[in-house]
């Protein structure tokens, strides 16, 4: 591919990934509404977000097989996108809980199917270009996710009908996907094995960096539901308590603007272990000193380290996959299970100690990913050789 054409789909994808995060920040500001318009209790409403999360575990596991028969990482990349846009008003349009479950599971389905896509397919493009860019992607959707969420803040101050509330959001997503999508070009998919099952267990060289995602992506998960209320404990005012998100999200993406340059600079496996030293550094601190400055600024420590771990992890698992797709499936589907398994498990420790417990809890798992990248080798000493020689350290 020559140069021009390879910018032009780098910039598409790192599009997708904008999208993909516009359309998840607009939910994020959607489900309140949604709770209140059917009426749902918290735990009715957790069965919706719980069908979510399972539908994109499941089309994870079958997303290797799915990229192989389109053709490519490219384009699996169009087509999940072109499915996710339109999915994405499904549930603010369900009459009941039973069918907002339905519509929860496609959403997710659509999401995982486009998660593992897009990131094979920037892990792609980073292979083609010659030098670690992951982390740019990733800042694509960490900042789409920003925007989604203020255009969802817009929409309901304007009195947006709930059922309609999502579809000026998919139809943003959806311009904006088919507009990247003719640029996003084939995809590369030549390392894809024949034949084998859809279902299967995650390669042995995989289970290192499937365990760091699961513990980096619980903390992230726990971090959007407790750090607020973790705030409120200590005597910081509801209004105030939103700092805390509110620095982690701010230091996440400004560390993925800069992190291809720390990747370049250290080499993936000590973005990994120092990252998630530092993010045990954050939460000790927030444990340690129970003040608002002191648990503002542990946050914002645990956004700057996660911010290029799993950027990191995702490039290293396309790597060592037997294809890209397959290598992103098991990092994700990790992943997810952390999210589904974080908010829960710091809830329960709460509610049988104290928050503070949990939070603790949360260190405790950054401490374990530390622990795993120095001792398993999870990222393969060739993914830091080849980023040195990539920055020109030869």
């Amino acid at each position: 591919m020559t140069a021009p054409r390879l910018s032009w789909t780098r910039w598409a994808t790192f599009t997708v990934f904008f999208a993909n995060g516009f359309g998840f920040g607009a939910w994020a500001a959607a489900i309140p509404p949604l709770k209140i318009a059917l009426g749902l209790s918290a735990a009715s409403l957790s069965f919706a977000l719980l069908a979510t999360a399972v539908g994109a575990v499941f089309m994870m596991q079958v997303c290797s097989v799915l990229t192989q028969r389109l053709g490519g990482t490219g384009r699996a990349t169009r087509s999940s996108s072109l499915v996710f846009a339109p999915v994405l008003a499904l549930p603010m349009m369900a009459p009941n809980l039973a069918l907002l479950i339905v519509a929860a599971a496609m959403l997710g389905a659509a999401s995982g199917f486009m998660d593992v896509a897009m990131n094979a397919h920037a892990a792609t493009v980073e292979r083609q270009w010659g030098t670690p860019i992951m982390s740019s992607f990733h800042a694509g959707f960490s900042i789409g996710g920003l925007a989604g969420t203020g255009f969802g803040a817009l929409m309901l101050a304007a009195g947006t009908p709930t059922t309609w509330l999502m579809v000026p959001t998919a139809l943003i997503v959806l311009a904006l996907v088919v507009g990247a999508g003719r640029y996003l070009g084939a995809g590369d998919d030549h390392r894809a094995a024949s034949g084998g099952t859809t279902l299967r267990i995650p390669e042995l060289r995989l289970l290192g960096l499937a365990a760091i995602a699961l513990f980096c992506f619980l903390i992230e998960g726990a971090m959007a539901d407790w750090s607020g209320l973790y705030l409120t404990t200590i005597g910081v005012s509801t209004a105030s308590a939103a700092s805390g998100y509110g620095a982690f999200s701010a230091t996440m993406v400004a560390g993925r603007l800069l992190g291809d340059r720390v990747v370049k600079a250290f080499g993936r496996s000590h973005v990994v272990t120092f990252g998630a030293l530092i993010a045990a550094l954050g939460l000790m601190l927030a444990v340690a000193i129970p003040h608002m400055a002191a648990v503002v600024i542990g946050f914002a420590l645990v956004g700057m380290g996660l911010s290029n771990v799993i950027p990191s992890l995702f490039s290293a698992s396309a790597r060592l996959g037997t294809t890209a797709a397959a290598g992103i499936a098991a990092a994700s589907t990790a992943g997810y299970a952390g999210l589904l398994a974080g908010p829960p498990l710091i809830g329960a420790v709460a509610a049988h100690w104290n928050l503070r417990a949990g939070v603790a809890v949360m260190a405790v798992a950054a401490i374990a990913a530390v622990m795993i990248s120095l001792r398993s080798g999870a990222m393969g000493s060739h993914d830091d050789k080849a980023d040195r020689l990539a920055a020109g350290d030869h």
